[in-house]
C-alpha cells in the first residue's frame, strides 16, 4: 500500500431502506390486535418517531448493506474491485459466520481485500469508521468501505410496547479514501462493560436450542442518563484532540435513538438544534445504521457541504460510545 498518504477522507456515502414504511398509526393498529395500546401521539411525544422502515421476512442485513454499499461506491466514483477493506457494523448478522462483510464482498464481486464485522451495537458505525481510518493511516488500505446495517425487527419483542415502537431497519455506508489532506480529524472510542444489562439481547443458540432471552431489552431511563453524559464528554474530548472548539462544529450527526436525547445533548453542548441532523422521525432507531443514514441524508439534501466540520457520535449496548470528527 502507498504509505505516502497518511490521512483518510470520506469520499462518498450511500443508504438503503426497506420498501415497507410503517407509520405510528399503522403500527398502533397492528399492536392493538395483540391487545397492546399505543398511539401516534404517545410515540411522538416520547421519542420523536413518526415512522420506520421494516424489512419483509427473508430480507437480510447483507442485502440492505450491499445496496447501501453500491450507492456509496457510485457516489465516491470507485469500483468494488478497488476496495482493500470492507467493515460492516451490525448486531443482526445474517449468520454466526461467515461475516456479513464477506457476504457483501461476494455480492459486490470484489475479492482479496480484508472483510470483517464490528459489533458495538448502536456505536458500531463509529467503531467501524475509526477502525477503517486506522487501516488507511497505517498504509494498510487505500480504499475502505464502512457500512452500518441492521434488521432489528428480527430481535424485537412485538409484545413489548416500550421497545418495539423504537426501532427500524436500514443500512448506510461511506467510502474512505487515502489522502494527503486530513479528513478524519480525531476519534474517541469507549466502553463500560459493567453496564451491559441496561441494553442487551442476551439470548443465543447453543446445542441447537435458543438459550436465554433472544429479544432486545432496555432500561430506557438508564440509557438516557448514560447517553447524554458520555456523549457530551466524548464530543468535547474529540474536539479538543482536533484543536477546535465545540462552537466550530458545523454539524452534529448523533445516533438517532430518541429526539429527547438529541435535544438534551445539543443543549449541553450549546449547539443550536438547527445544526443537529435529525432523522429519527423518518427512520426510528436503526442502531449501527442510524449515523450513516443521517449523514447520507444530510449530504444528499445539501445541508452538509465540503469543508465543513461534522461530528458523528454513537452510543449503545455494551455499554459503548464514541465520536468521530471529520472535515468533509
Amino acid at each position: 500500500m502507498d504509505k505516502s498518504m497518511k490521512y483518510s477522507v470520506i469520499a462518498g456515502s450511500g443508504s438503503f431502506l426497506p420498501e415497507r414504511v410503517v407509520s405510528n398509526d399503522a403500527l398502533a393498529a397492528e399492536l392493538a390486535e395483540r391487545g397492546i395500546v399505543t398511539s401516534d401521539e404517545w410515540i411522538v411525544e416520547r421519542t420523536g418517531i413518526r415512522q420506520r422502515h421494516l424489512a419483509e421476512r427473508g430480507v437480510t442485513t447483507s442485502q440492505l448493506a450491499t445496496e447501501a454499499a453500491r450507492r456509496a461506491l457510485a457516489d465516491a466514483g470507485i469500483e468494488a474491485a478497488d476496495l482493500d477493506l470492507i467493515i460492516v457494523a451490525t448486531s443482526t448478522p445474517d449468520f454466526v459466520f461467515p461475516s456479513t462483510a464477506c457476504l457483501v464482498q461476494a455480492n459486490l464481486g470484489a475479492k482479496g481485500g480484508a472483510a470483517f464485522d464490528v459489533q458495538a451495537v448502536c456505536s458500531g458505525f463509529v467503531y467501524a469508521l475509526t477502525t477503517a481510518d486506522s487501516f488507511v493511516r497505517a498504509g494498510r488500505a487505500r480504499n475502505a468501505l464502512v457500512i452500518g446495517a441492521e434488521v432489528f425487527s428480527r430481535i424485537l419483542d412485538w409484545n413489548d410496547r416500550a421497545t418495539c415502537v423504537l426501532f427500524g431497519d436500514g443500512a448506510g455506508a461511506v467510502v474512505l479514501k487515502a489522502s494527503d489532506e486530513p479528513g478524519i480529524l480525531a476519534a474517541h472510542l469507549h466502553a463500560d462493560g459493567s453496564q451491559t444489562k441496561i441494553l442487551c439481547a442476551a439470548g443465543n443458540v447453543a446445542y441447537g436450542e435458543v438459550t436465554g432471552d433472544p429479544f432486545l431489552r432496555m432500561d430506557g431511563q438508564a440509557v438516557f442518563k448514560q447517553a447524554v453524559t458520555v456523549l457530551d464528554r466524548s464530543a468535547r474530548a474529540v474536539c479538543a484532540e482536533a484543536g477546535i472548539g465545540v462552537d466550530q462544529l458545523d454539524w452534529l450527526v448523533p445516533h438517532q435513538a430518541n429526539v429527547r436525547i438529541l435535544n438534551f445533548l445539543a443543549k449541553k453542548l450549546e449547539i443550536s438544534t438547527d445544526r443537529v441532523v435529525i432523522s429519527v422521525d423518518q427512520h426510528a432507531n436503526t442502531s449501527a445504521a442510524s449515523v450513516p443514514l443521517a449523514l447520507d441524508l444530510a449530504r444528499r439534501d445539501g445541508r452538509i457541504k465540503p469543508g465543513q466540520h461534522v461530528l458523528m457520535q454513537g452510543v449503545g449496548g455494551g455499554f459503548t460510545w464514541g465520536s468521530v470528527l471529520a472535515r468533509m
